[in-house]
């Protein structure tokens, strides 16, 4: 069933983990749940996207760990949010269905990004077409145009959406467009619509023009952090909120530097979940 609260705050973006040859790691998704809420105080989570690599998963391994999210993370968790967007429209239906039936607190979509929509009334078809096979589950759009060069703007395509994908809750946002995200939320009901913000280094900034938290890699690891940086914005402490926004720049800039961040990610987690 999905979840009446409000989605806010800090959703990770999961990792996946693997086994050294290669195959899902499902065993460990149990003590990941546990670390994220006692480690990290993060009770929201994002499962096969970007840093989850969902698109280069088959269908059956998107299944198999969408299964195992929502297994462990049942009555502990707050959201599980499924991303199920797929160049396919048949495969993204079928995920849908499976994350319906397995009990995720809502669905997301990225928009297809080979043979692309070229304007947002194509873009909105696709997406109702996904959200449809699950009629009961919050529906949110992952814009991430750096990556399928989908240029639509969210303001755009924000018009009319509703009418046509009832289920419609928001966006992942997931661009350093802040004009557009301003415009989307000065534009739209903030009690109806949320807008979560994928740029992690930026959020700050993203919160500043009324953001209703974000989904990122980096919750996996600098959650607490992040949380801390929350709650100085809320209580209007605008440097010490800073502060924790440059601790997640520096390791950003520290990691990309070296060239393997989500390869030093996944060891920091792994790390981290072994000494809990």
């Amino acid at each position: 069933m999905a979840s009446r609260k409000k989605l806010q705050g800090l959703v990770a973006a999961t990792i996946t983990p693997m086994t050294p040859d290669g195959q899902i790691n499902l065993p460990v998704i149990r003590q990941y749940v546990d670390y994220l809420i006692s480690k990290q105080n993060v009770k929201n989570i994002f499962v096969n996207g970007t840093t989850g690599e969902g698109l280069a998963l088959s269908v059956q391994e998107r299944k198999q760990l969408a299964e195992e999210w929502v297994r462990q993370g049942k009555d502990k968790l707050d959201h599980m949010i499924i991303h199920v967007g797929a160049l396919s429209l048949p495969e993204s239906q079928e995920l849908a269905r499976h994350a319906a039936a397995i009990g995720a607190s809502g669905i997301a979509v990225i928009a297809p990004f080979f043979f692309k929509p070229t304007n947002k009334d194509e873009l909105i078809a696709f997406l109702r077409e996904v959200a449809a096979e699950a009629p009961a589950l919050p529906f949110y759009y992952y814009h991430i145009p750096h990556l399928t060069g989908v240029k639509i703007r969210v303001e755009e395509l924000l018009d009319g959406i509703k009418e046509q994908i009832p289920t419609f809750q928001g966006v992942k946002f997931s661009d350093m467009d802040l004009l557009d995200l301003a415009q989307c939320i000065n534009k739209n009901d903030r009690e109806e619509l949320v807008f979560l913000y994928g740029v992690d280094e930026q959020l700050l900034s993203a919160l500043a023009i009324g953001a209703d938290g974000a989904v990122g890699s980096t919750y996996n690891y600098l959650g607490q952090k992040n949380n801390m940086m929350l709650q100085a914005f809320a209580q209007h402490d605008l440097s010490l909120a800073r502060k924790y926004q440059f601790l997640t720049g520096e390791f950003l800039n520290f990691v990309i530097k070296l060239g393997f961040m989500r390869k030093c990610c996944t060891c920091f987690l792994s790390w981290e979940a072994a000494g809990s």
